[in-house]
Order: C-alpha cells, then structure tokens, then sequence
C-alpha cells in the first residue's frame, strides 16, 4: 500500500471510531427526554430552535426528508405539544410550525448534557490536543460542506454547542 492510502485509511479509521464515541454521547444526551422524543423528531426540534417558525416543507428540506414525512414528525410532536403547527395566514396551503416552551426546554436540556459530556472530555486534552481537534474538526467540516461556526445558526448544529 502506498503512503497516501495509508493514511487515508488511518483518517478514516479514526473518524469511524469519533463517530462511535459521538453517537453514544447523542444517544446517552437524549436518554432523559427519550421517552418522549426520537432523534429524528430531535433534529426537527434543533432545526425549529435554529430557525424560528419555518414552513413545513422548508422544514422537510432542512432534515434531508420528504415532506410526507415531516408531517408525520410534526404531527407527533404537536401531539406532545413539543411544537404548535398552524396554518400559514400569507398562504393557506401551507404549514407553520414553531416550538412551545416545552420544545425549546428539550433542545435546552438535551444540548446542554451533550455539550458537559463532551467538555469534560475535550477537558483532558492538552492544550496542543485541543488545538489540532479544533483544525482537524473544522477542516473536516469544510471538507463536508458545514458551514463554520460564525455562519452557523449552532456550532456543531446545537444549541449551546
């Protein structure tokens, strides 16, 4: 094997094992909250958090998700009374949706737990660790397409990340 693919194999390996660790504190930040809310229906709410009140088809678009889909989400969520859906008062063949308080306190709580454990483990980095994350991370994201941090409703696409 040559040099080069060597070494795109270790990044990929690597990334493949961040993932894993990453996943976990996800699942583990929606443990409290995962009887009420799945993570798909999570990203919904992180999307509204970000937005503010948002067509359901743009919505949809956002989430990577057909909009029949959306609907169903949404009717869930309104069913939990995570988020009020109304009709559009500009366009009557569209949806608005938007958090409730108890939306928003979801996306608060799940973010925060999420943002402690992974504090507490960038904390044991060194210095020099913790720089070349912060390189190799926005690299990476670049790289994806994410828009950085300043351009971003949420670093890392969270509230509070």
């Amino acid at each position: 094997m040559s040099e080069r693919h060597d070494d795109l194999s270790a990044a990929v390996s690597a990334v493949l094992t961040g993932t894993r660790l990453l996943v976990g504190i996800a699942a583990r930040s929606l443990g409290s909250v995962g009887d009420r809310v799945t993570l798909p229906q999570f990203r919904m709410l992180v999307a509204l958090a970000g937005h503010g009140e948002t067509k359901l088809v743009t919505l949809a678009v956002m989430l990577g998700v057909n909009s029949s889909t959306a609907l169903r989400m949404a009717d869930r969520l309104a069913a939990a009374e995570l988020i009020v859906r109304e009709v559009n008062p500009h366009n009557r063949r569209e949806s608005l949706i938007r958090l409730t308080g108890e939306g928003r306190r979801i996306v608060e709580e799940v973010s925060a737990r999420r943002r402690a454990e992974i504090g507490a483990i960038v904390e044991r980095l060194s210095p020099a660790q913790r720089h070349a994350l912060v390189e190799a991370m926005t690299a990476f994201t670049e790289a994806g397409g994410e828009p950085p941090p300043e351009h971003a409703a949420h670093p890392l696409g969270w509230p509070g990340a």
